[in-house]
């Protein structure tokens, strides 16, 4: 006998509901989709890489989370590889997605990335928070809550009596002497103030004023000067310059190496530190940094004579008594441990040394050059003219000189165009080496293709630098080829990598918690402050730590105690600064 089965219809529902659920699983979010965590911009390219090469090939989507409508679908690349990682990705393109709103990449079997956003002027707030991140720094002042919300403190390091070192002595300034030199900005995550780091960091910051002026007068970061009439970022790098003249010896013009402690501060609140302070030795290298950004800023602030008066007349003054200093002492470069073996206390700080001093010269002879048009000085600069274009660092500066030399160019006399043509030869070689096989390369991007890519401060002075080169190439050429180069090489810093950190602290869905930075660390608040680039990853592990990883790309970890993958630093902070104002201001003016 036939047997007939009857089913409710709760139980018909049921089963279509099971079947559905195992037959369209919702996709989860995979962190080895890679992408910029702050968005792409409408018109530009947009780029993810999945850290997976069993992905090569397989479809995926891009979804609208505003009005839960697929708009684009598109095949992954095939399989990179790596020079030096096991790892396999796969790139995704979409560029064709043009319309502002949110969105979220899905790739079946595999899972979803974060949402993310296109949308204009992409940028423009993670560029004022780098700019911001320098009022944090600032010693010697209240840092207020109007100003800085949660991360407000109380004054430190007010530097009102700070001992001249035995290495530093001077007709009038005999060992143990008390000067005053407040101001200034805390270097990185340490509480000392460099001369050679600050007089590069100011050099950067000026350069960004000089090369996209419109955009940097409307940099409203909301400091104590905001009011006045001065934009923001040139108030922020007086506060510094008014503390390197301290620094310069009123008996001959030379200029100390650093003003710091012995060796460097636990990591407790500024208010807490007690330790005496000292100016250290003057140097060469300090002397023409310091004459340097002097020169440079001597022009420019006098477009804000309203607010500084006399202040332009004043550091070029201070400049040329400096390059004089430097040139009468050619040879007087900072070595911290001959130091150590003459003179007492011992200081273990940041050293800042350096083997050579051509490139000062070089950069410091050609601002003064620029600035004073003076002949004297376009000689110097052209002794010292580098062979090849180098990125600028703090320890190499002659980038610095050539790209001074290529915004003025056209305003020169016969020989300083052509010293200005060569230099711009010299970049464009660079630029046009670095953009080799970016095709191929695993996280599309230039940056990051070489082992070599890795170091103490990558993230700043290759990714974030290379990134303006190319900025560089693009004002020179209008070739697009460079403008994009440089958004992949800021997609890889904020989020587009190997470790799926964007390296921006307060930004992105993932981005460092515990930098080495003592102000962050003995503040009492879990953030850090933000706006802070940290260094990347380093395979030198020169901290001692213990990573996760010996891959080159990977050699990071998010600990107050790994310096050599995740400091702060100005210098580094003043190039990123660049590079995303510099970006955003070209793809948006």
């Amino acid at each position: 006998m036939k047997t007939i089965h009857f089913y409710s219809p709760f139980l018909l529902l049921s089963f279509f509901c099971f079947y559905t659920s195992c037959t369209q699983k919702e996709l989860l979010v995979n962190d080895s989709i890679r992408l910029n965590q702050i968005g792409f911009y409408p018109s530009e390219e947009k780029t993810a890489v999945v850290v997976d090469g069993e992905t090569a090939y397989k479809k995926f989507s891009i979804r609208n989370l505003e009005t839960n409508k697929v708009v684009f679908h598109g095949v992954l690349s095939p399989p990179r590889s790596s020079s030096f990682s096991p790892k396999k990705t796969t790139v995704l393109s979409f560029s064709e997605v043009e319309t502002p709103g949110r969105y979220q990449i899905e790739i079946p079997s595999v899972g979803k990335s974060e949402p993310f956003v296109v949308k204009e002027h992409l940028l423009q707030n993670i560029a004022l928070a780098g700019l911001k991140a320098f009022y944090y720094q600032r010693t010697a002042i209240p840092i207020e809550e109007q100003y800085a919300g949660k991360w407000n403190r109380p004054s430190g390091h007010p530097d009102e009596k700070v001992m001249v070192h035995p290495s530093a002595v001077s007709p009038g300034r005999p060992a143990g002497t008390l000067i005053s030199s407040p101001k200034g900005w805390y270097d990185a995550g340490d509480y000392n103030k460099y001369i050679v780091n600050s007089g590069f960091t100011v050099g950067v910051l000026l350069s960004l004023f000089e090369d996209y002026p419109s955009y940097a007068m409307h940099m409203n970061t909301n400091i104590p000067e905001s009011a006045n009439s001065t934009p923001d970022l040139l108030d922020e790098v007086h506060w510094n310059l008014d503390w390197m003249l301290t620094m310069q010896d009123p008996a001959d013009g030379g200029v100390y190496h650093k003003l710091t402690t012995p060796g460097f501060e636990e990591f407790i609140k500024p208010v807490d530190c007690k330790k005496q302070r000292y100016v250290v030795a003057k140097s060469v290298t300090a002397s023409l940094d310091f004459a340097a950004s002097m020169a440079q800023a001597a022009r420019i602030f006098t477009v804000v004579e309203a607010d500084y008066p006399g202040f332009s007349g004043k550091i070029l003054e201070a400049s040329r008594y400096a390059f004089d200093w430097a040139m009468k002492n050619p040879d007087a470069l900072y070595n911290q441990n001959e130091m150590n073996e003459r003179f007492e206390p011992a200081i273990t700080t940041g050293a800042y040394g350096d083997r050579s001093a051509s490139d000062e010269f070089f950069w410091a002879a050609t601002e003064l050059y620029i600035t004073t048009g003076e002949e004297k000085y376009f000689a110097i600069a052209e002794r010292y003219a580098p062979k090849q274009f180098v990125l600028p660092v703090w320890s190499n500066v002659s980038g610095m000189g050539c790209m001074t030399l290529i915004r003025y160019g056209k305003t020169l006399d016969e020989k300083g165009k052509m010293l200005a043509d060569k230099m711009k030869a010299q970049l464009m070689v660079y630029a046009d080496n670095a953009s080799r096989n970016v095709e191929l390369s695993p996280y599309a991007a230039p940056y990051g293709r070489d082992a070599k890519d890795f170091f103490w401060g990558c993230n700043s002075d290759a990714a974030s630098n290379q990134g303006i080169v190319f900025l560089y190439a693009w004002l020179l050429t209008n070739d697009k080829k460079y403008l994009t180069n440089a958004i992949h090489n800021m997609d890889y810093i904020l989020g587009r990598n190997a470790t799926g950190y964007c390296y921006i602290t307060g930004y992105g869905y993932k981005s460092p918690m515990h930098p080495h930075h003592r102000l962050s660390a003995s503040d009492d608040i879990e953030e850090p402050i933000p706006g802070l680039l940290a260094g990347g990853p380093n395979p030198s592990k020169q901290d001692g730590c213990e990573y996760s990883s010996d891959i080159p790309d990977e050699c990071y970890m998010d600990d107050e105690a790994s310096y050599a993958s995740n400091e702060i630093a100005i210098n580094w902070q003043s190039l990123f600064t660049y590079f995303s104002a510099a970006l955003d201001a070209s793809i948006t003016e």
